[in-house]
């Protein structure tokens, strides 16, 4: 089974490409939570793990990450992309 791993920093606006985002500046939001990412996955129809205590490796404060599991049919670019999607909707 592929386990993706989607770290806020992949759909933070205030990040640059260099930074770690991994979606274009208009698909992505501001200080995304690893809850909101989770609850997207959900949406997008894949099961989510949260672990709070991880940190990325490009960032010194821990955030978190979030584990989709079963997205075996996606590649991880087009899960970021469909998770940045919903976050945006869940935000508005």
């Amino acid at each position: 089974m592929v386990e993706n791993v989607i770290w806020p920093a992949y759909l933070d606006a205030s990040k640059t490409r260099a930074e770690g985002r991994r979606v274009p500046r208009d698909q992505a939001v501001d200080e995304p939570t690893v809850d909101e990412i989770a609850e997207a996955v959900q949406q997008v129809g894949y099961d989510a793990v949260i672990e709070r205590d991880k940190t990325y490796s490009r960032e010194f404060e821990p955030r978190g990450r979030v584990l989709v599991q079963g997205a075996d049919d996606a590649t991880k670019n087009d899960l970021v992309q469909a998770v940045a999607a919903y976050v945006g909707i869940l935000r508005d």
